[in-house]
């Protein structure tokens, strides 16, 4: 049966690698014409305001010279569609990056080579 682990440990290892370096996908349905009126610009401004409220986010907006005025001022120049758009696609946003997600598949990883050695009968030595 080594031969066979090997075989297996080995396909882990490069399908744990494939599924690693893959890209996330994010899917979401896609506004029709016919629900376009029911729209509602002032929850999508809310929420918006609640996003631009954040301390982070007002400080790296007043980084690239825009005053709360201003950005008051573009917000009342977007059309109702593009409004909703923008209040759809900050819930895609991910402040900090995705550390923790890195993390969690590394841990991941390493508990599986684990098991595969464990199972395997290998020892790992480290001179």
């Amino acid at each position: 049966m080594g031969p066979f682990m090997k075989t297996v440990a080995w396909y882990l290892v490069v399908a744990m690698f494939v599924i690693g370096i893959a890209p996330r996908v994010d899917a979401a349905f896609s506004p029709s014409p016919a629900m376009l009126h029911q729209i509602d610009r002032n929850a999508d401004l809310q929420k918006i305001q609640g996003v631009l409220e954040t301390k982070m986010v007002q400080e790296r907006l007043a980084q690239m010279g825009y005053t709360p005025e201003e950005i008051r001022a573009r917000l009342a120049q977007l059309s109702d569609q593009q409004m909703h758009e923008l209040a759809l696609n900050l819930d895609q946003l991910q402040v900090g990056g995705d550390f923790w997600s890195v993390v969690v598949v590394l841990i991941i990883i390493a508990a599986v080579v684990w098991a595969v050695l464990y199972l395997t009968g290998h020892k790992v030595l480290v001179k």
